[in-house]
C-alpha cells in the first residue's frame, strides 16, 4: 500500500489555503475609512450654549462686592450667512477645531470654542460687600454698605456679557470608533458612522464686555482664566473626506481675572458650569 507522508502533505494543503486566501484579499483594496492614523481634520460649526449660576465678584480701588446666583444665557444668532461671512464670523456662536490622529482611534486636537454669555439684568439679586465711590463720582449713588441685601441689578448698575466672546482655546484629546457594521453599512468610504469622545483643557480668552455704576463701557481682549471639559459626538463621513458631526459638550469654567474697566488694578472673578450643543461641518484627509 502506497502511503503519503502525513507532514508534506499538511504542509502543501496549508501553503495552498494560505495562496488562495492572499490572492482573494490581495483583489479588494484596503479601504480608506478602515485607517486613520496620520490624517488631519479641520471642522466649523456653531452652537448652543447653557450655564449654571455663578457668584461674580468685583473689586476696584473703592468697592468691592460680590452677586450671589447670577444668572447668565447665550445670544444665538440662528441658521445666518454671518457663520461664513469672513468680515463677520465672531457675531455668531462658532466652532473651530484642527487636529491629526496618532493613532487610528486617538487625536489630538486645537479648538476655539466661540460662546457668548449674558448675564440677566433688572433682576433682584442678593449682594455682599461694599460701594464707596467718591462724592463726584457718576456711580455714587450706589454707595453703601451690602450684607445680604437685595438688589436690583439694573442696567445703569451693572452690564456683564462675554459676548464677543467667551472664548475657550483648547487641546483635546479623542478617541473615535467606528460603528457603521451596527447598521450594516458594508462601503465606509461612501458612508461611516463613528462615535466620538473627548477630553479637553485650556484657557478663557473673553472679550468682556462692562458697563459698571453707569460708567464708560470697557471691552478689551483679556486672557482671564482656565477651563476643562468632555464631550461625546456622533459623527457621519460621507466619500471619505467630508463629514457633519453632532456634539454634546459640557465643562468648568474658571475666570479669576477678568477686565471690566480701564484700570488695570480693577477687575471680576467668577467661575461656572457650561454645556454646549454644536453642529459642524469638517473634513478628513492626509498630506
Amino acid at each position: 500500500m502506497f502511503i503519503i507522508p502525513r507532514a508534506p502533505f499538511i504542509g502543501a494543503l496549508l501553503f495552498l489555503f494560505t495562496f488562495n486566501s492572499y490572492s482573494q484579499n490581495s483583489t479588494e483594496p484596503t479601504k480608506y475609512t478602515a485607517n486613520n492614523k496620520g490624517k488631519f481634520f479641520v471642522s466649523w460649526g456653531g452652537n448652543r450654549a447653557s450655564y449654571s449660576k455663578s457668584d461674580i465678584t468685583f473689586k476696584g480701588e473703592d468697592y468691592e462686592f460680590t452677586i450671589k446666583d447670577a444668572t447668565a444665557k447665550d445670544k444665538p444668532k440662528g441658521w445666518h450667512i454671518d457663520y461664513v461671512n469672513p468680515a463677520r464670523i465672531t457675531i455668531p456662536q462658532t466652532n473651530f477645531k484642527i487636529g491629526y490622529f496618532i493613532s487610528d482611534k486617538y487625536s489630538l486636537a486645537l479648538g476655539m470654542d466661540h460662546m457668548k454669555y449674558v448675564m440677566t439684568r433688572n433682576k433682584n439679586r442678593v449682594v455682599n460687600g461694599y460701594i464707596n465711590l467718591p462724592s463726584n463720582d457718576v456711580g455714587s449713588v450706589f454707595n453703601g454698605v451690602y450684607d445680604q441685601q437685595n438688589v436690583m441689578v439694573s442696567e445703569e448698575f451693572l452690564q456683564f456679557e462675554h459676548t464677543d466672546g467667551l472664548n475657550y482655546v483648547y487641546l483635546e484629546f479623542a478617541r473615535r470608533d467606528d460603528i457603521s457594521s451596527i447598521f450594516n453599512i458594508q462601503n465606509t468610504d461612501k458612508f461611516q458612522v463613528n462615535v466620538t469622545e473627548g477630553i479637553g483643557a485650556g484657557i478663557l480668552y473673553p472679550k468682556t464686555n462692562t458697563t459698571l455704576f453707569d460708567r464708560d463701557r470697557y471691552d478689551e481682549f483679556h486672557i482671564s482664566g482656565y477651563g476643562l471639559s468632555i464631550g461625546a459626538g456622533l459623527n457621519f463621513t460621507f466619500f471619505k473626506h467630508f463629514f457633519i458631526q453632532g456634539d454634546l459638550r459640557g465643562g468648568y469654567i474658571n475666570m479669576g481675572n477678568i477686565r471690566t474697566t480701564r484700570n488695570p488694578s480693577e477687575g471680576a472673578s467668577q467661575h461656572f458650569y457650561f454645556s454646549e450643543r454644536i453642529i459642524s461641518l469638517g473634513g478628513i484627509f492626509k498630506v
